[in-house]
């Protein structure tokens, strides 16, 4: 066996009745355990090594606590002892290497690695999650299989209360799991668990954010990043922009915006960005589009579909509103976004 595990978590699990697991909260996932943390592991729980999801009983919880305070990993140490309270599930979800996950419980893991900012978008396997998640009612009592929800209802009623339905997703809202430090966000649920949040990121009540996708610093979001789509810092999605990700028709395309972009209000691309380019509010770069590269003097030098362009840094797009052509030059412009809007983040 090896002496590391790619990332393990302690949490709080919520199962539907036929005993599948809806979600896991993992407060403080950790990644990377060394030597000392596995074998407190192996010697506390019925672990026996790989990719595994326990249900842990007080005496587990009771050992876990006492051997992770003799190695010196006081957070977790607390957490388990903490946790001998909870009158839900307690979960020991264990990665020893990065793979496909097999399980609900190993999914939760992995978005709530992201959104803590341990794991960058991209960075960890997820293949094959849609099919592992269940359909779930996310409430005012907590997360319901959606197709348990109509008597759940019925049951509140008849007790005089009503269960209020926020959503029915496979996701919840990142910030009940996750709140990372530095953020601003007018709208919870508009970002997804599995988000990617850089310090200093501002998300408006528009903007939106989806799973294994964000931001890696600053930024001012007031459009759409869509799954699998990565913004670099200091750069500016402006309202009701869209970002075309993997699930949207980008295909396996990863499709990323660098540091310093703009993106216009009601624009798009569905082309990568390098670092400092600007796209033209209202216009939808797709990566058949035909471009006209500009040269310094506004001369044609050639015309090329956007595809050719992706990634590259200091571009300027725009439309010709007299021909509507769409055109490339070099981008002289600086991006800064307003120190006063982030200076509280």
């Amino acid at each position: 066996m090896s002496n590391t595990i790619f990332a393990f978590g302690l949490g709080i699990g919520t199962k539907n009745q036929q005993d599948d697991w809806l979600e896991v909260f993992y407060p403080s996932p950790s990644l990377a355990a060394e030597k000392a943390v596995l074998d407190t592991i192996l010697e506390s729980t019925n672990y026996k090594g790989g990719n595994s999801t326990l249900v842990l009983d007080e005496g587990d919880l009771n050992r876990l606590h006492l051997n992770l305070l003799k190695v010196g990993n006081i957070e977790q140490a607390e957490l388990a002892s903490r946790l001998k309270a909870s009158t839900q599930p307690i979960v020991l979800c264990v990665l020893a290497t990065d793979e496909a996950p097999s399980n609900p419980a190993e999914v939760y893991l992995k978005l709530q690695l992201i959104s803590h900012r341990l794991v960058q978008p991209h960075n960890t396997v997820l293949d094959g999650m849609f099919g592992l998640l269940i359909n779930t009612a996310w409430t005012s009592e907590g997360p319901i299989d959606v197709r348990e929800l109509a008597d759940r209802q019925l049951g509140a009623r008849m007790e005089g209360r009503t269960i209020e339905v926020f959503s029915v997703d496979k996701f919840p809202k990142m910030l009940n799991f996750v709140v990372p430090t530095g953020i601003r966000v007018g709208d919870g649920a508009r970002i997804r668990l599995g988000a990617h949040l850089g310090e200093g990121t501002t998300v408006m009540h528009e903007g939106f954010v989806n799973f294994n996708a964000g931001t890696l610093g600053t930024g001012m979001i007031e459009g759409r990043i869509s799954a699998g789509v990565v913004v670099g810092n200091g750069s500016d999605l402006g309202g009701g922009c869209s970002t075309m990700g993997t699930l949207s028709g980008g295909g396996n395309i990863v499709i990323g915006v660098g540091e310093q972009c703009l993106i216009g209000a009601n624009a798009g691309i569905g082309i990568g960005l390098g670092d400092r380019c600007i796209v033209e509010s209202g216009l939808y770069i797709t990566a058949g589009s035909k471009v006209a590269l500009l040269d310094e003097d506004n001369k044609l030098v050639s015309t090329v579909k956007a595809r050719e362009l992706s990634g590259q840094s200091d571009l300027l797009f725009r439309r010709n509103s007299e021909t509507g052509t769409i055109e490339c030059k070099t981008n002289k412009t600086a991006i800064a976004l307003n120190e006063a809007l982030h200076a509280h983040n």
